[in-house]
């Protein structure tokens, strides 16, 4: 039992959660690969084979980026969960917009109305995704020698409508189903998968270019350096905290009297985790695939795909500028200084050298002084795979996983897994995966 991995497979419990969690998991990757009906598979694979036309264009590679691949095969799944996440966002801002909204939120059972109404609006984001996905095939079947659809584009654009928002409903129901039964954080795990199901095909491609000479070896070599400093610096900063000093003093509570107590506020230096990359990817995704897909029947759509490419200057500003935003958002919904001062006022606790009503003004402003350094960190790490590509002309396919929004999923969502494991090993009396250092979890 010295060895973790092998306590994780000698715990019944851990082991289900596991071996359910795989599955679940090979069922996603095997939906993304099945195309929706109607689809002419060869003419398809054709078209993203030519670069001029399917693979070069940025815009499409980053879209299959985010879908683990699924967009290029037209599969089931082609929208992955990015949809849902969407409409996340849009849930949150109501919840603040509107007073009524949040106070439904608050009631016995007022959490899963919301979420009931988060699904519906689900399902109308994917509905207009889905139409769109519909336009953008009639574009390829237009500019391909041989018909790309194998039905009329009436029943195309019904089937596809209704098995894509089938397959998004379908990845949200897998990845409820991993957080409830299997390791947890299901929906990340998603992202994660597709991801990481990205790596062996990007790697072949590296070696086929090194192997052709159209990539520089020495470039190659710098990436990977790249890719190796930037692993550590985002392990270092989804580690690091800021520990906040709290001193409760003696109170009486019925008969018992409870000593002074001494413990900190751990604020991390980023409190928001990857969520604002993808809450940013997520918003800049949703009017980049209309203007992709439709673009090309209405002139204003297409100057918009173009003002949205993800190599132009305009889209990384605004990206930045989403990431910065969603940070301070995200952070002030979770950490909010109001309800931490209330709650330690009402606990007779007190932070050395502050006055008791003036904890909201100095836990606002760590707050403020934490929160856009590690913004502005993840912001640089979400546009590194634009620069690599500009400065060392490496395809985007292999630029997108040697930084950016995947380093972050893969580091943090790999991060909080471990945690979750190991806090099932403690519980079962068992060493934790890791015997330097502590791993504080992350909820995405």
């Amino acid at each position: 039992m010295a060895n973790p991995i092998i306590g994780m497979f000698r715990i019944k419990e851990l082991r289900e959660r596991i071996l359910f969690t795989f599955g679940m998991l090979v069922v996603f990757r095997i939906g993304a690969v099945f195309p929706i009906p109607g689809i002419n598979v060869t003419v398809l694979k054709n078209y993203f084979d030519m670069g001029s036309s399917g693979g070069g264009n940025p815009i499409v590679n980053y879209l299959d980026f985010f879908a683990g691949g699924a967009f290029s095969n037209f599969s089931v799944f082609m929208l992955g969960i990015m949809p849902y996440i969407s409409m996340s966002i849009i849930m949150q801002l109501l919840l603040i917009v509107f007073p009524s909204l949040k106070k439904i939120s608050q009631e016995d059972g007022g959490r899963k109305k919301i979420q009931k109404w988060q699904r519906y609006g689900t399902v109308v984001v994917c509905l207009i995704q889905s139409f769109a996905v519909t336009q953008y095939a009639r574009m390829i079947d237009g500019s391909t020698p041989e018909p790309l659809l194998n039905v009329p584009m009436t029943y195309f654009t019904l089937i596809a409508m209704l098995t894509v928002t089938t397959g998004t409903m379908f990845l949200m129901w897998i990845g409820e189903q991993i957080t409830k039964r299997g390791v947890g954080n299901g929906i990340s795990l998603l992202i994660f998968a597709g991801i990481v199901a990205r790596l062996p095909v990007a790697i072949i491609e590296l070696f086929g270019l090194m192997r052709r000479n159209e990539i520089n070896p020495v470039f190659v070599i710098i990436v990977l350096v790249m890719f190796v400093g930037i692993v550590a610096l985002v392990v270092f900063e989804q580690q690091g905290q800021r520990k906040i000093p709290v001193n409760y003093a003696k109170r009486v509570v019925g008969r018992k009297m409870y000593g002074a107590q001494n413990i900190y506020i751990p604020f991390k230096i980023n409190p928001s985790g990857v969520i604002p990359v993808i809450f940013a990817s997520s918003i800049l995704m949703f009017p980049l695939q209309i203007a992709q897909s439709v673009g090309g029947n209405f002139p204003w759509l297409a100057t918009i795909s173009n003002w949205l490419n993800p190599l132009g200057v305009f889209y990384n500003v605004l990206y930045v500028i989403l990431i910065v935003f969603f940070a301070y958002f995200y952070t002030q919904v979770t950490l909010n200084p109001i309800e931490i001062a209330k709650q330690i006022r009402e606990n007779g606790g007190s932070i050395p050298g502050i006055r008791t009503e003036r904890i909201e003004e100095y836990l606002t402003k760590i707050l403020n002084r934490i929160v856009l350094p590690g913004a502005l960190y993840l912001a640089f790490i979400a546009v590194t795979p634009t620069l690599i590509q500009l400065a060392f002309r490496i395809p985007a396919s292999i630029a997108f996983l040697m930084g950016g929004t995947s380093l972050l999923i893969m580091v943090g969502v790999g991060l909080d897994t471990m945690k979750q494991i190991e806090g099932l090993l403690k519980m079962h009396h068992h060493e934790g995966l890791v015997k330097r250092g502590k791993l504080r979890g992350r909820n995405l």
